[in-house]
Parts: structure tokens; sequence; C-alpha cells
């Protein structure tokens, strides 16, 4: 009741109520920022990882490579049907899809283009997540086989659409008695995807197998196998298996190979923005000990009649050490509500701000995905609210023992 008194006590009276206002706005901000940054870059890597894993292969299979008579390298894999059998009864493989991969230069009317091909059969390319979407996906998939498939960012940069014919060009083309001279095909296009990466869609483009290996001079045989499996995140332990059903001169490439650098950077981003951010909370909590201090001060005379009544050192203590937490806790339950808005409506709210800013605050091109994700984890809010209150309530500790130990003869001496 003391504490509920003092908390909304005038200034004309003694109270601090100006400071505790403060105190309540700067916690509630700095909660908010605190969970809207760590919502966000848990969305960051969960569409990261999403895209990943949805257009990609979890393990790549290929061979170590084998000196040919002519003295080149062969890593290309002749049994592949076979062997992309086998790795599928490994339990916990989901697919396995043999691919030719080469890079050629796509051309439509006078845009050129470099891009990846990936050389896949239909029914394999029908189960890639990111790829077979026909929610953003133009064209029809059934007719994979009968053209070509290029990602959105292709299509932008040669200005193609479907049923629009674009021109592969290889320099590593038809072998005659003069040499090697450049292979130029021109394919339909019958489906356009969206991976959701740009750097994905920007380069990528998939070719009927048999075609590709024609193209590319594989006849009966391709580049790897990809792999996919049903926990991602537990990839190295598919290792073994995968190894003893490959055979010798098999080698493995996994996702977190491909993309662990990235990976390892987003963990460094979010321990240390994890550290600023509770450096703020903690900058916020201080206005908390500001409030109390002069809150001790102006109540010093009623801190002594009330220890000249009966009441312990405990029980001053617990008065201010509640009107300092009831702070805290009432910010971080405010900051915590903000938080949760923002991760929740942030596709409206970023679309206000780009119209406010009139476009192209977001450029898929330097970010790498089209939109600014957040995923609200309960862990991150947990943890968000721990590290408020635990400092909400260490810092009030010292004002409240400060009133407790208060000299009550000190106090009145002058009242």
């Amino acid at each position: 009741m003391i504490a509920w008194r003092y908390l909304r006590a005038r200034r004309a009276t003694g109270g601090v109520s100006t400071m505790t206002w403060i105190s309540l706005i700067g916690i509630t901000l700095a909660v908010f920022a605190l969970i809207a940054t760590l919502s966000v870059r848990s969305g960051f890597r969960a569409e990261f990882v999403d895209t990943i894993l949805g257009a990609n292969a979890h393990v790549t299979v290929y061979q170590i490579g084998e000196v040919t008579p002519t003295g080149a390298i062969d890593r290309t894999i002749t049994d592949y049907d076979a062997k992309a059998e086998a790795l599928r009864s490994v339990p916990g493989v989901t697919r396995a899809a043999p691919i030719v991969r080469g890079q050629v230069m796509a051309n439509l009317r006078s845009a050129n283009a470099g891009v990846q091909v990936y050389g896949m059969s239909a029914e394999n390319l029908a189960s890639l997540p990111r790829i077979a979407d026909p929610e953003t996906a133009q064209g029809d998939i059934e007719r994979y086989e009968q053209g070509i498939a290029i990602g959105s960012g292709v299509a932008l940069e040669l200005g193609a659409q479907v049923g629009d014919r674009i021109k592969l060009i290889s320099p590593n083309g038809v072998r005659t008695a003069f040499g090697t001279s450049p292979r130029i095909n021109a394919y339909e296009v019958t489906y356009i995807f969206s991976a959701g990466r740009y750097d994905i869609d920007r380069v990528r483009v998939y070719l009927p197998l048999a075609e590709a290996q024609t193209f590319f001079n594989r006849e009966g045989v391709v580049d790897e196998i990809e792999v996919m499996v049903d926990d991602p995140e537990a990839v190295d332990t598919y290792a073994t298996a995968l190894l003893e059903t490959a055979g010798e001169r098999t080698q493995l490439w996994t996702w977190r190979d491909a993309s662990g650098g990235f990976l390892r950077a987003l963990e460094v981003e979010d321990n240390v923005m994890f550290i600023i951010l509770s450096i703020l909370v903690l900058i916020a909590a201080m206005n908390i000990v500001s409030g109390l201090i002069m809150l001790v001060k102006n109540k010093g005379r009623d801190i002594g009649i009330l220890r000249t009544m009966g009441l312990t050192e405990g029980s001053i203590l617990r008065v201010f050490f509640i009107c300092g937490a009831f702070t805290g806790l009432i910010g971080t339950a405010m900051g915590v509500v903000l938080g949760c808005l923002f991760a929740l409506y942030i596709d409206p709210l970023f679309s206000f701000v780009n119209y406010v800013m009139g476009g192209g605050v977001w450029d898929p091109s330097i970010r790498g995905i089209y939109a600014l994700p957040a995923q609200l984890n309960l862990s991150d809010v947990l943890s968000a609210v721990a590290l408020s209150l635990g400092l909400s309530f260490i810092v009030t500790i010292f004002p409240a023992r400060r009133a407790a130990r208060m000299n009550p003869v000190e106090a009145l001496r002058y009242e």
C-alpha cells in the first residue's frame, strides 16, 4: 500500500511520478527493441535456411576425380540410376536425384545473362519444395520436359515470359575433327519459378536430364546426386550410411559445408546484437535507480517516522524495492506486447515504411531475400523478459537498501 501511494504521488507532495514515467518508457522501448531485433534475427535465419534446404541438396554425393587415358580428370558418375535408388533406401533419405551441372550464357533477343544449368528429370524437379511452388510460379511444370524452367530473376534479366524461346550458349559444345565448337540450342520457357532467394532466382535454370546430358557432352553419366533427408539439422548423422551405400570414390558435401560460413556469421551477429541491446536495457533500468534515489531523498521524513513506529529494515527495503520492481515489471510487459505486435504485423508495417519512403527500401539483390522476415520464438521472448526483469530487480536493490539503512534519528533531526 505504501509503495503504491509513492508510485502515484504527485510531484507537489514529494512524489517522483515524472521519473517513474521516464523509467517506464525507457524499459518499454528497450524490451521492444530487443524482442523486435531477436524476432527479425530468427526470421532471417529461418528464411535463409528454408530457402537453402528447399531449393538445394541437403547432401551432394559426388566422386573423387579419376585420371583418364587422355590425362583429364573425370568425376562423373556412370551407374547413377542404381546408385540413386540405393541412396533412397537409406533410412531418413527422402530424395536422391542425379543431376548434370554447367554454366552457360542465356540469350533472348538483345539481352544476355550468365546462368547455371541444372539437368534434372521432371519427377525430381517436382519434388523440390521451393521450386515446384504453384503460388509463386508461372507456367506449367507438367510441360517441363518440352522446354526449360528458369528462375524469376533470370526471366527479369532477359525480359522472358512463358512461351518465349531462349538460347543457351556453351563454349564447350560440339566435338569435331577440328576441335570443339560452341553449342547453341534454343528452348521454350515452360516454367518460371521463384525460390525466395535472389541469388538462386537470378542464375538458376533447369533443363531436362537427357537434354542436359547431350548439351554438356555427358551422355550416359551425371555430375552428382542430390540427396535430401528427413532432418537436415542433423545431416552429419547420415554421412556414414550414405558413404557406405554410395561405394568407393564417394565424397559428400552437405548444406552446412556450403553455407557454414554464412551461418556462423549470423550467429556472431546475433550474439553481438544481443549484447548491445542488453546494454540498452541496462541503461533504461538505471533510470529506475535515479527515480528511487530521488524518492528515498524526498521520503526521508516518512522513513524516519515508519521506523519509529516499528517497521523493520526489511519492510522499508520491500517498500522501495516494490516501487522499482513495479516499474520494471510494467515496462517489461508493455515492451513484450509492442515487440510481439511488431513481429506479427511486420509485413503491413514494412509496407507502410516503404510507401512513406517512396519505395525501394528493400533491395533483394543486396539482402538476398525479397522481404523483411520476422519469426516470434518463445525462447526469444523469455530471454528478453528474463534480462529486463533481472536487471530491473538487481538495480532496484541498491537504493532500497540505502533507504532501509537510513538512521531514523538523522532523518528526523531537522523536522
